[in-house]
Formats: structure tokens, sequence, C-alpha cells
């Protein structure tokens, strides 16, 4: 990149904060194919530093959850010729209770297949020590889990909610009402009170605030799989080592024990 660092650096801190490529644009008159390749760029450093120091985590209670977005267009809408990333794309996140570390994340299909390649990744990031996994319904999660990480689950539960019908009278958009939870033992014996998965929810929310893709009823959304990935895997790395969550007072990487300090955007451009 001929970009100055100075100038990379508040591209991507813009983006992270929520703005749009446009917005971007009209704020730094850089070119918006600059700013993409920019993207590009730091999503490929990022995914490299989540590899390299998101292994060997000793983890308690791991959360699972599925964010949904699209690329190009909804999944109604696409057509047989299509480019066959366009439609649905679902971000599989795992994030431990008590660091808020991401561990792993995949991105991909709601399909057994992204969910195998995702569990693979928990397996990569977590040490031999026993812990907990708590989901969602999602049939999938209950062969991988147990296939891949039998050796070191003390308990696998999934929690499934049921909403209420909408009412008459209610916009399209409103937040449909949970009604009750559900809770299946899928593997061993979780302990009841840790069974929970407020905290991946949580984040749900954090990337939908940080990352313009992800913001419904826009046209901000995702024209390229590339860019999107590359978006998904920047958030997640500045998530990881920038971002202090305000719970813990320093970052979820600090918690965990492999950063001594808060990272700036610009540590994620030169690290790796």
């Amino acid at each position: 990149m001929y970009l100055p660092m100075a100038k990379a650096e508040s591209v991507l801190a813009m983006l992270l904060e929520g703005n749009s490529v446009s917005s971007v644009e009209r704020v730094t008159s850089i070119n918006h194919e600059t700013i993409l390749k920019l993207l590009v760029v730091a999503g490929e450093k990022a995914e490299r530093i989540m590899a390299q120091k998101v292994v060997n985590i000793k983890a308690r209670d791991i959360e699972c959850d599925e964010v949904w977005s699209f690329v190009g267009k909804k999944e109604k809408r696409v057509r047989p010729d299509d480019d066959p990333n366009f439609g649905d794309c679902y971000t599989f996140v795992a994030i431990e209770r008590h660091t808020k570390l991401v561990l792993n994340i995949a991105i991909g299909k709601r399909t057994q297949q992204t969910t195998d390649v995702f569990v693979e990744g928990i397996r990569q990031a977590t040490a031999h020590t026993p812990f907990q996994v708590t989901t969602d319904g999602f049939q999938p999660y209950r062969s991988s889990i147990v296939t891949t990480l039998h050796d070191r689950l003390s308990g696998f539960a999934q929690m499934t909610k049921v909403y209420r019908a909408t009412q008459e009278g209610e916009r399209r958009y409103s937040p449909a009402e949970v009604a009750a939870v559900e809770t299946v033992i899928a593997y061993g014996q979780p302990d009841p009170e840790r069974i929970c998965t407020s905290i991946v929810e949580r984040s749900n929310l954090s990337i939908r605030m940080g990352v313009r893709r992800f913001t419904r009823l826009t046209n901000a959304f995702s024209k390229k799989w590339e860019n999107h990935a590359a978006a998904i895997m920047l958030w997640f790395a500045f998530y990881n080592f920038c971002r202090v969550h305000k719970s813990l007072r320093v970052t979820p990487a600090m918690e965990a024990g492999i950063a001594d300090h808060v990272w700036t955007v610009r540590e994620i451009l030169e690290v790796a």
C-alpha cells in the first residue's frame, strides 16, 4: 500500500466505528477502491494475528452463536447463475464467557460443513482442559461438538428460544418477544447455572454496531465476499486486542493473558 500509515490507521478506525466505505471516502477524500484494498490487506493481517495469538487458551465456559448477514443480495433473490457466495452469510462466533475473548470465527452458509470447520477451529484455539459449551438449538452443533471436543467437554447444552406470535398491528420489523427458553442437555453433565448464551449474543450487537455491513435496511451491505470476510476478521481482531471491554476494564486479550497492553489499529497492520 502507498497510503501513509497515519492515513491508513485513520481509515480503519473509522470503518471500525461503524462508518460505511462511502462515508469514509467523503470525509477523507481517499478513493473508494483504495479503502477497499486497505480493508482486504488489514483483514488478512487480522486473520493471521488471530491464528497466531489465540491458541492454547484455557477456557471454562464457551458460548457459540451465529450472526446473519448477506452478500450481494438476500437469499430469496439469488438466481442459479449468480456468484455462489451471494445470499445468506453467517458468522459463527465462539466466545469465552469469563475473559470475553473470541476464540474462533467461521464465515459461510449455515450448514454442517461450516459448523465442522468452526468447531475444529475451537479445538485448535483451546487448551486440553475441561470446559462447558452452550449453543443455540442449531442441530449440526451436536455431532460436530461431541465428535471434535469430546475429550475436553465437561458438558454441552443447547438453548432454544420460543417466540410469541406477532400481535396484530405491530410493525414488520419490531423485535419478537421471547415467550420461553428451552434447554436441552446434549452431552455430559453441564452445570445448569453456567448454561448461558448472553455474552455471545451481546457480542452480536457489538458487531452490528461496529461493522456497517451488518446494519439492516440500508444499502451498506457487502457486494463482494472478499471485502465482507476482511471486514469481519478485522473487527474481531480489533475486538480482542484493541477494544477495552467496559466490565473488564482491559481488552479480552489482556484478560486472557495473551497481550500485555491495549493494542492500536496500527499494531494490527504492523505485527502480522
